[in-house]
Order: structure tokens, then sequence, then C-alpha cells
């Protein structure tokens, strides 16, 4: 129950502006983290070494920071513990946001106005988008959500029904770890690599979780699920992370769409492998398309996530 409170939630408000969200909280931590270790390790090693110790200690702090604020509200009440347990969880979901993300980009992208949608688009996406056409970048929109459907949904929804708001937490700390320091180019390789292996670890399940959910999802709504299995099973692995594309390929193979394909980086090209068959021509639709999925998927993972409990819980 605590889990669907915290989703109604995040389905009404979001991420209300000014509010003091854990996990800028924790953006915060790790660049005065990356500020004072970038001060004193000077070499590759030292580091990569620096880099495990931020990771552990980052991930651990967010664990027992909320582990203590809901054993400690048990003083006043166990009701009050309660509330503060859903109010964590809520803020490790970014269901609405996502919504809220893409339209940002729909919405100027309907009116012509490309600068304002490449401008919104920057919000979302570490790649360049200052001389994006609108089909690149209604491709980095739906790259974006079938993405961040497991990262932001589905995966701190898997660990909040494993390990309530504690062990969602520790996986959104190590989720922006990775978003930040996670990277392997020059400036990161380095710091960044327990970061970006922890996240890889943590993803495992749920990326693939979500790719099903996504063709469940698609059957419900109405869209190509016998495609969508089908490039799902087929593209899931091509991206050289191993849970990046199970999303994007589902979702692909949906729309009757083509994701990937060239990218630029800090100015540098980067080619990502091709998701999906070119049935169709990408469109403002299929923004629309992918929210209406999005939604479905986290409410089907919601649901399928309580039923294990229930399952398991008789088991035990």
């Amino acid at each position: 129950m605590k889990v669907f409170l915290a989703y109604l939630l995040d389905l009404i408000f979001g991420d209300p502006e000014g509010y003091p969200h854990p996990v800028r909280l924790i953006g915060s931590l790790i660049s005065k983290e990356e500020r004072i270790i970038r001060k004193y390790a000077k070499n590759p090693k030292a580091l990569k070494l620096a880099g495990f110790f931020m990771c552990f200690f980052t991930t651990t702090l967010a664990y027992a920071v909320t582990y203590i604020s809901i054993y400690l509200a048990g003083f006043i009440n166990h009701y009050f513990a309660y509330l503060i347990e859903v109010a964590f969880i809520y803020t490790t979901l970014a269901t609405k946001d996502l919504a809220r993300a893409a339209y940002s980009v729909y919405t100027p992208l309907k009116k012509k106005d490309l600068k304002a949608a490449r401008e919104n688009l920057a919000l979302i996406v570490s790649r360049d988008t200052e001389n994006l056409e609108d089909k690149d970048i209604i491709r980095g929109v739906l790259e974006t959500v079938s993405e961040n459907i497991s990262d932001g949904i589905i995966a701190p929804m898997f660990y909040a029904f494993l390990g309530g708001a504690p062990l969602a937490m520790f996986y959104k700390a190590a989720s922006t770890l990775d978003s930040m320091v996670g990277y392997k180019n020059e400036k990161y390789k380095d710091l960044g690599f327990a970061s970006a292996k922890l996240d890889d670890l943590l993803n495992f399940i749920p990326a693939r979780i979500t790719g099903l959910l996504i063709v469940i999802s698609s059957f419900l709504l109405g869209y190509d699920y016998k495609n969508s299995f089908k490039i799902f099973i087929r593209d899931r692995l091509k991206h050289e992370s191993p849970n990046s594309a199970h999303g994007e390929a589902a979702l692909a193979g949906a729309l009757g769409v083509e994701l990937g394909g060239l990218n630029y980086y800090f100015g540098k090209p980067v080619i990502k492998p091709k998701l999906g068959d070119k049935k169709e021509e990408l469109s403002l639709k299929h923004i629309n398309s992918s929210v209406k999925i999005m939604y479905m998927t986290s409410f089907i993972g919601l649901i399928v996530f309580y039923l294990f409990e229930i399952f398991f819980k008789k088991l035990i």
C-alpha cells in the first residue's frame, strides 16, 4: 500500500517546484564530492579508488538517512513513520515528470518553434541539441521516455517493493551517480567507473521487466504488441550498455519506428545502434503514444509487483 500511495502522489503532484527533493540533495552532494576528489586525486588510479569511495559513501548515506528518518518518525507514532516512508518513495518516482518533460518538447514542436523544442530537449538529454531537426528531436524524446520508464519508474518501484524506501533511495542515489559521473569519456572513465558498474547491476532486472511490461502495455492500448515483442527480443542487447536498449527496443517495435543513429555529444559524433524497423516516419503522434505507453507500463508494473509481493509473503 505504501508504494500505491507514493505512486498516486506522483501522478497527482509530480515533483513540486521548491520542494527539498532528496535526489537534488544527492546531486548536490555528488558535485561537492567530485570537487574535493579532483582537488586531491591527480592520476587515474587515485580517481578510480576515490570513485569507489564516492559510490559507496553516497549510496550508503542515502540508505542510512532514509532508514534513520523513518525509524525516528516511529517514536512519534506508527502512522507518522508510515507517511514519512510513503513520502520518500514518492520522491523516487518520476511518472508525471517524465510526461511533463515529453510535452515540454512536444508543445513548442507542434508550434514549429524548433529553438524552444531544442532548448527543452537539452534539459532531459545529454546529447547536443542545437542543430537537431524535428525528427531527431522526436527521436530524442522517445529514447528518453523509453529509457526512463525503467530508470525513473519501474526500477525505483521494484526496489521499493523489495526493500521499502531505504532501498529505493539507495537505487536513486546510484542512478544519480551514474547520470552525473558514469560516463566513459576522458573526464569520467575513472572517477565514474564504480558508479556506472553499480548502476548496470541494479538495473539489470528492472530493465528487462520494463521491456516486457511495454509489450503488455502495447497490447492493452492497441499498439503493435507482436512487433514490440519481436523487436524487444531482437534488438534489446544492441547497445553497449547491458540495460538501456530494452525499453527502447520494445517501444520502437510498438510504434513501428526506428530509434538510434547519429548523435553528437560535446561536439563529437557518436553512432548508436539502430533499434526497430522504420515502418513509419517519426512524427508528433509518437510522442503522445510514448507517454500513453509510459503511463500504462507504470500502472501494470505497480500491479505486477504488488501481486508478486502478496505471493511471496504467502510463501514465507
